[in-house]
């Protein structure tokens, strides 16, 4: 791969783990009772709310660091994907105060995540010869 190539999925992991990161750091010292609360509402076990740290803290780790690339961004899709689900469905088709779409973010997420997914993790990384980099 090019130089250039890497280097720009290099910056696309940066971008998109360390906000995901702050999610989790913010869930680590204030709690998941509000994901448990949503878990219970949807009529599942609150356990499953452990899963945000799967999805907010381990996956941006790996990918900052290119370890496993591409199985982190299947977790970070994921964990994504059941935000919109569990917390954003009435948004979907809403528009927030700017007039963006309401979920914008998680939609940058999850598909950033998923295009990680089928480019791997590039040169610049700290594992980049798995088939799961």
């Amino acid at each position: 791969m090019k130089k250039s190539q890497d280097i720009g999925l290099f910056i696309v992991r940066i971008t998109i783990a360390v906000p995901m990161l702050m999610y989790g750091i913010s869930k680590i010292i204030h709690g998941i009772s509000y994901i448990e609360g949503l878990l219970k509402e949807n009529g599942l076990p609150s356990v499953l709310a452990y899963g945000v740290y799967v999805g907010e803290v381990i996956a941006p780790i790996l990918l900052i660091a290119g370890f496993r690339t591409r199985l982190a961004a299947v977790l970070f899709a994921s964990n994504c994907l059941t935000a919109i689900i569990l917390a954003q469905t009435a948004a979907i088709f809403s528009l927030n105060e700017n007039g963006g779409w309401a979920l914008e973010t998680l939609a940058i997420y999850a598909g950033i995540s998923i295009a990680l997914f089928f480019t791997g993790s590039g040169k610049i990384a700290l594992s980049s010869t798995h088939q799961w980099d």
